[in-house]
């Protein structure tokens, strides 16, 4: 890890970098294929050899590793990551005095320094997830940081990486005092199920937490409400809580129905009363149309990517189809809370998304309200592809 190489950047790629630019990638630099070492560290420099930048050497699906400082001198060491961790805790402070939430991110990448790492803080327990091999060559100096932290009960890791891209799927355990699962962690107010032991997933996103807010305080009242891709039925919850008629939580996932179940009963809620469904959500419109079913409020939030026996999915190319698809299911004055995590288009694209839908299907609408990433997912303004979160609240005009 001590090892350094020189990676040249192209002509075109300097300025970028010069201006803070986080993410090395293949098509910035001349020589990609350069031998190097997962977590080793990289100079960029330009074609007389000229420093840039400092980063690490780290694959995954973004790109080949991230710059972590302009200084040349600057050691990437336990100090340096104990600076930027412990910058990003004090800027969380406010998360951590919430008495009505314990849940919450407390290191978010590149927004807070270091790409390919974060870290979550779930009521005591400690979750990093590792995007390389290359960050995780670096997992002493980060465990040392949260032992000097200290106060936590245990700490668990999710490596999201192996030679085929895929989650690796072992022992999740780090150190501490291993878990009961689940642990039920609080969210403004509302309690979640949350396994750190159980696979690449746990059982809530912490970057919707202002929207289920906004469901549960603006928009559920009275209403009958469709959460689509409902995964644990967390937006369902929400909504719930919010005084909604009635929920209906749709999901291919066999294994969403039980996961469901139990969010609604930690919150206390008969889930007897809502309906829980496992079936493919494009299979359920076309019930839903059938039977001339009409929804107050539906949920969107569909994978970037996704693939079934019958269909594949594409957020960047199929959403404008999937918004349809719920026009016609929606009630007029009804309200769409359409959602997107995917980073290759920005907000502007999400939303010619809506409007070909809306104008396609001869319907009027109006955006009331949007979200992107809450106060703990820290972004880095030079970054973009950072700030992946986009959610638009429509209402259905006529």
């Amino acid at each position: 890890m001590n090892s350094v190489t020189e990676l040249k950047v192209k002509p075109n790629y300097i300025k970028q970098y010069k201006n803070k630019y986080p993410l090395i990638t293949m098509d910035a630099v001349t020589n990609p294929d350069e031998p190097m070492e997962e977590g080793g560290i990289v100079h960029l420099v330009d074609k007389t050899h000229q420093f840039i930048a400092k980063g690490y050497y780290g694959k995954q699906n973004k790109g080949i590793g991230w710059i972590l400082t302009l200084k040349k001198d600057e050691q990437i060491d336990g100090a340096f990551f104990k600076s930027k961790i412990l910058t990003a805790v004090n800027k969380r402070q406010f998360f951590y005095k919430d008495e009505d939430t314990n849940a919450f991110r407390i290191f978010n990448g590149e927004g807070d320094g270091i790409g390919g790492l974060t870290i979550d803080y779930f009521d005591g327990f400690y979750l990093i997830n590792w995007y390389s091999e290359g960050i995780y060559s670096f997992k002493d100096q980060v465990i040392d940081v949260l032992d000097e932290l200290g106060g936590y009960q245990a700490i668990y890791e999710k490596k999201r990486f192996d030679t085929k891209g895929k989650y690796m799927d072992d022992d999740d355990f780090v150190k501490g005092v291993r878990g009961e699962f689940p642990i039920i962690v609080k969210e403004n107010s509302i309690s979640y199920a949350v396994y750190l032991n159980d696979g690449a997933m746990v059982g809530v996103f912490l970057d919707q937490r202002d929207v289920r807010k906004a469901i549960r305080d603006n928009y559920a009242q009275g209403k009958n409400v469709l959460n689509t891709f409902s995964y644990t039925g967390a937006f369902s919850v929400a909504a719930a809580l919010g005084g909604a008629d009635k929920t209906t939580s749709v999901d291919l996932a066999k294994r969403s129905k039980s996961k469901t179940i139990e969010q609604f009963s930690v919150n206390g809620i008969d889930y007897e009363a809502q309906n829980i469904t496992v079936i493919d959500v494009f299979d359920y419109f076309r019930y839903a149309k059938r039977k001339n079913l009409k929804f107050d409020l539906v949920v969107l939030d569909p994978p970037s990517f996704a693939r079934s026996k019958k269909r594949t999915f594409s957020s960047a190319k199929d959403y404008p189809d999937l918004i349809k698809d719920t026009i016609a299911i929606t009630e007029k004055h009804g309200v769409i809370i359409a959602s997107t995590n995917n980073a290759t288009f920005g907000m502007k694209k999400f939303r010619t998304f809506i409007d070909k839908a809306f104008k396609e299907m001869n319907t009027t609408y109006k955006i009331v309200e949007t979200f992107s990433l809450p106060a703990d997912f820290q972004v880095n303004r030079n970054f973009p592809q950072g700030d992946y979160l986009k959610v638009v609240v429509i209402e259905k005009l006529k």
